[in-house]
């Protein structure tokens, strides 16, 4: 790591009523204060150094033993690219174009110059570090008394602000006076990722290492509290067992494994499973809790609240969607029982699929996706595309926490929840020994208007986040890929003020997450959604190229795309492109990290 600026920094002077951005006159002591914003900066740039796992949580946590409470708490978050507590719906709200904006302003470098290193360095943070080293190299070293609480502080101000000016202004107070490595995190933690190899899972083995616990004791308080501040805590205090269910933070999605064949069904499940039609919707996940007299927390949860009941839907990127989904709200409140006032006894959540409908029909989700996207639906379209929640599992009900239950017993308990029928409903599950009917049943799924079939072990519990093969998933024949859109180009014709044609990539495997783009297409969104997108890449542009025609953009766009065939190709560092790619929707639920790899590509070139 190259040298950063002085350490021996202070406090004189500064004023009490703002955070100290940049403090001169330094009291020594400070240098030793293991709470300063330069010692976290250090104990991250320290568990990047290193690749072995327990070497990184053996640094970890020897800066967690450092820390007073408050800190600790802050700093645990902080590492794993949290500013708040999950359950709390507030962000910083700060987008990649308007950091590189920020770090131009505060070092004076040409916007040429920082595209040009961006595309070199591929990090933000990075850029910053060697941009403020480069406007700090000819003058007086630049020291700071910039602590962890007065960091935080600053990014709730931030998450309060509105407009896009009026943030911006408040990243570029936040980034001048700041030493290059400071900068350096100040940019990756308001990016929501630090990119230095520590995710929630590497904070709960740090903690679990330091305190001397089982590894599963950490992941568990986690997972009931959506804070791993908090987690790290009552790990510190010996206190993990007090760990209750916080609704209101998104848990993450057990996933399925496509079905080879019926043989790998047979091969899989037991001798008796559950088959249930598999939805072509918006996997989401619902909390509804009633929250008492008044409703109103100190924190700003996530949710919508009417009539003492609080109703909350994440998608399965963990985002809030509940505002797009304003008419299925008091259906969802209808499910929390009426005589019981406690938001943990009375709390329920929920997984399943939004569809749109149409009486008791499910109708395409090209339906549905013309209500997606927007910040408000209008009336016209709610009454239009009515959507429903179909309920196919409950990981939290009757007081208690049911993921590590067996499927069967969730699914007693969805019995007993009262749906209506219509604006929400229950996945039919049935029974099955015999392998060989369902094809019979997956004929019966397609003409429902559905994709296929979901095969479930009844004993299987709900893991979290994992892949396993207690789920298998059988769907339509068509062979589409998901890949995430890594350049822009703008469009001929009617679309020649608009960006229309996509480069999409996928990852080089599960555990790499390079991108390899394997084709372009500029065919199967509607207009509305491409002037939608086109402001989006605008605002999220890596680099421009020939006056802004070109651009690379951030990796965060997910589409499906439909083609006629892979062959391989030299154009393409993937090795292969498609034929005639063809867009059949923009997956708004599904992150860049589960886009396909460049195996099942290879798979489907030899097909």
């Amino acid at each position: 790591m190259p040298v950063d600026e002085s350490d021996s920094t202070s406090a004189a002077g500064s004023d009490s009523s703002s955070p100290r951005f940049f403090v001169a006159g330094a009291d020594p002591s400070a240098g030793r204060d293991p709470a300063r914003w330069s010692h976290f900066a250090a104990a991250a740039e320290a568990a990047s150094a290193t690749t072995r796992r327990l070497e990184k949580a053996r640094r970890i946590g020897s800066y967690f033993a450092t820390l007073p409470d408050p800190d600790l708490v802050l700093a645990a978050r902080f590492l794993a690219g949290h500013v708040f507590p999950q359950r709390d719906q507030r962000t910083t709200n700060v987008g990649g174009s308007a950091l590189f904006r920020a770090i131009a302003e505060v070092t004076g470098m040409a916007d040429d110059d920082l595209a040009e290193r961006l595309v070199a360095l591929g990090d933000l943070g990075d850029l910053a570090f060697e941009a403020v080293t480069r406007a700090h190299a000819t003058g007086a070293p630049v020291t700071t008394a910039l602590t962890l609480q007065e960091v935080f502080e600053a990014l709730e101000k931030l998450a309060a602000a509105s407009g896009t000016n009026e943030r911006s202004r408040m990243v570029v107070d936040m980034l001048r006076g700041t030493t290059a490595s400071e900068a350096k995190y100040l940019v990756k933690l308001l990016t929501g990722d630090l990119r230095i190899g520590v995710k929630e899972g590497a904070i709960e083995d740090a903690v679990a290492r330091l305190y001397g616990v089982e590894i599963a004791r950490v992941q568990w308080a986690n997972m009931l509290t959506g804070d791993v501040g908090e987690t790290a805590l009552l790990a510190r205090q010996g206190r993990l067992d007090d760990a209750r269910m916080r609704l209101f933070h998104p848990l993450k999605f057990m996933l399925a494994t496509p079905a080879a064949d019926l043989s790998d069904v047979a091969r899989q499940m037991p001798e008796e499973f559950f088959v249930e039609d598999k939805f072509d919707g918006i996997r989401a996940q619902v909390h509804v809790a009633r929250t008492g007299e008044g409703g109103e927390g100190i924190e700003p949860l996530h949710g919508t609240l009417i009539d003492g009941v609080r109703t909350a839907i994440f998608s399965r990127t963990l985002d809030e969607i509940t505002a797009s989904f304003p008419d299925l709200l008091a259906a969802l409140a209808a499910l929390v029982p009426q005589d019981v006032q406690d938001e943990e006894a009375s709390g329920l959540i929920l997984d399943g699929e939004i569809v749109p409908v149409q009486g008791e029909r499910i109708l395409p989700f090209a339906e549905l996706q013309k209500r997606l996207g927007r910040k408000k639906v209008p009336a016209h379209l709610l009454e239009r595309i009515p959507a429903a929640f179909v309920v196919y599992d409950v990981l939290y009900g009757q007081g208690r926490v049911l993921i590590e239950e067996p499927l069967s017993v969730r699914r007693a308990v969805l019995e007993t929840l009262p749906i209506d029928g219509h604006r929400t409903r229950r996945a039919g599950s049935t029974r099955f020994r015999d392998v060989a009917a369902l094809d019979a049943e997956f004929d019966g799924a397609r003409e429902r208007g559905n994709e296929g079939l979901m095969v479930k072990d009844p004993r299987s519990a709900y893991k979290p986040g994992r892949r396993g093969r207690d789920w298998l998933k059988i769907k339509r024949a068509l062979a589409t890929l998901d890949v995430v859109v890594t350049a822009v180009e703008v469009g001929n014709g009617r679309r020649h003020k608009l960006l229309s044609d996509y480069t999409f990539a996928v990852r080089a495997s599960e555990s790499d997450p390079t991108l390899l783009n394997v084709g372009k297409a500029y065919s199967g969104l509607t207009d509305a959604e491409i002037e939608e997108l086109s402001q989006w890449f605008r605002e999220h542009t890596i680099q421009e190229f020939a006056h802004g025609k070109v651009r690379l953009v951030e990796p965060q766009i997910v589409i499906e795309v439909t083609f006629d065939l892979v062959q391989p190709s030299k154009r393409h560092k993937s090795g292969y492109a498609l034929r005639f790619p063809r867009i059949v929707r923009v997956r708004r639920d599904k992150p860049a990290s589960e886009i396909d790899t460049l195996a099942t590509v290879a798979r489907l070139a030899s097909s």
